[in-house]
């Protein structure tokens, strides 16, 4: 299985392009198409309605639009409960309040697109690839990131619960039985690392988090960036191309999208900007503006005529 991220800046093309390359590509494979945008427009570029279900399209295609909020709640449920479970005896002192308002914390969102593309990557066994309709640059790259971010701060969490169960161990072997042989009314805490369950979740998480970096950094991962024949296209696609770069992801492909003959001198100094910061062994594609799409019009959106195919045919599959 192979994994396909369409990357750029906000209106470039990269759900239409990425819904043409699914769709081309479901004509020999079986194929997955994602939308990650919170701005959904995979649906529409199908024609179909589309949730956070799976959605047959054809025998071969079949699309989703993941539905960031409800994950973002699934995500905080389950990790408020984690956390309230095993800090209830705070209670006492108002802290699980605290609990409530990680619906604000930065990164929410960012965590729960990362969940959905783990998840989706572990569980998507029955295609040989998926493309992922990614958010404008800024927001791919801050979840992309957060696997290496995350690896280190539970690696320093890690630490600091060693530290805190190292202390308690120090005074239940200090403290003695307690005076009148009675038995103590308080909660007993755990402070051997094999029955505490704070460090059982990060090894959980370690994991987790560990293989999906692997997975993103992987031959089997594809990143393509697509922009169009402008100057700000250009500055954000550089700093898409730079922060994969300092992530250490895969770029596998550079795409002109709405390449017109008024355009074609401005689309080849962008193309040709972006291919030496890129590398040269980056190849590049361009893509017509098809002034044939409109409302109402007999073709659809993702039948381009363009071949996309040939660029992720080869490489390696996951193993998640």
């Amino acid at each position: 299985m192979k994994a396909v991220f369409f990357t750029g800046k906000g209106g470039v093309g990269k759900s239409t392009l990425a819904a043409a390359a699914a769709w081309q590509l479901s004509r020999s494979e079986r194929v997955l198409a994602v939308s990650l945008d919170p701005a959904h427009n995979l649906g529409d570029v199908f024609g179909v309605a589309l949730d956070d279900r799976e959605t047959r399209f054809t025998a071969t295609l079949h699309l989703r639009e993941v539905d960031v909020k409800k994950r973002a709640r699934d995500y905080l449920a389950r990790e408020t409960r984690i956390l309230s479970e095993t800090y209830g005896y705070l209670r006492t002192l108002n802290l699980d309040r605290c609990f409530s308002i990680l619906e604000y914390s930065p990164g929410i969102e960012e965590h729960a697109l990362l969940t959905s593309i783990e998840k989706t990557l572990r569980e998507a066994n029955a295609f040989d690839t998926i493309i992922f309709d990614t958010p404008p640059t800024g927001l791919t790259l801050r979840f992309l990131a957060l696997p290496e971010i995350t690896l280190t701060w539970i690696e320093r969490l890690t630490a600091i619960r060693r530290q805190i169960l190292d202390k308690r161990h120090t005074i239940q072997r200090i403290r003695g039985p307690r005076e009148g042989g009675g038995a103590s009314p308080e909660i007993r805490l755990a402070y051997d690392e094999g029955e505490d369950d704070i460090l059982k979740r990060l090894r959980v998480l370690s994991d987790n988090y560990a293989a999906l970096r692997r997975t993103l950094q992987g031959e089997a991962c594809r990143v393509v960036a697509v922009f169009n024949p402008d100057l700000l296209s250009l500055r954000e696609s550089e700093r898409l191309i730079g922060g994969l770069r300092d992530l250490r992801l895969p770029l596998s492909l550079l795409i002109a999208n709405k390449v017109t003959e008024e355009n074609r001198a401005t689309a080849e100094r962008v193309t040709s900007a972006l291919k030496r910061q890129a590398g040269r062994d980056v190849p590049v594609a361009a893509v017509a503006l098809n002034r044939a799409f409109g409302l109402g019009g007999d073709t659809p959106l993702y039948d381009i005529a363009e071949d996309l195919t040939a660029h992720f045919k080869s490489g390696g599959n996951l193993h998640v």
